[in-house]
């Protein structure tokens, strides 16, 4: 937009801003960020929601994206995308059910419903495992190194011992003695055992 400088007579030309438009910047991040799982979203649609059409599913998870973006709701975008489409096709499932002209009990058995943990049972288990391994940082080295080994890494009180260097009934001593101070530390931050 060119506009006269009274002061000067030369015509004074407006100088974008520092910041990108708002416009720019999601389209920016929807290019990089979101575009490029959609293969991976409509294959996951046709596996396991064949009788949807993905082209709904993609569309309204990706305008439900945009506006959970706008309002600073997403802090990991694969994840919050995979939660959305999945979200979506469920509803959109259920919804083709309730007004479809067939009985519901004469439908071919749909499913819709992952067998695995949903993202809350997910992230709850993250953060759990977190906590775990604050819990464990707080421990005297040796114990320490006996519930990483044991908690983390799964091993028997055989594998410890011998990799450690201690007696098996060295190691039962440092993982109950481990196993109390976490407690503790964990009841320390209002979490239940």
């Amino acid at each position: 937009m060119i506009c006269s400088d009274a002061a000067s007579g030369y015509p004074a030309v407006n100088t974008p801003s520092s910041e990108p438009p708002p416009v720019a910047d999601q389209t920016r991040w929807f290019a990089e960020e979101v575009q490029p799982h959609e293969a991976t979203v409509r294959g996951y649609l046709r596996k396991h929601f064949p009788t949807i059409d993905e082209d709904d599913v993609v569309q309204e998870s990706y305008f439900k994206l945009l506006k959970a973006k706008a309002s600073g709701k997403i802090a990991s975008t694969k994840g919050y995308l995979f939660a959305v489409v999945r979200n979506t096709a469920l509803t959109l499932g259920r919804r083709k059910q309730i007004y479809s002209n067939t009985p519901l009990n004469e439908l071919p058995g749909l499913r819709v419903l992952h067998e695995g943990p949903d993202a809350a049972e997910s992230a709850n288990a993250f953060l759990r495992m977190e906590l775990m391994r604050q819990a464990i940082k707080q421990l005297p080295p040796r114990c320490r190194s006996v519930l990483m080994l044991a908690v983390l890494r799964g091993q028997s009180n055989a594998e410890i011992a011998m990799e450690l260097g201690l007696a098996e009934q060295t190691v039962r001593v440092h993982l109950s003695l481990g196993m109390q101070k976490c407690a503790d530390y964990l009841r320390g931050l209002g979490e239940r055992e």
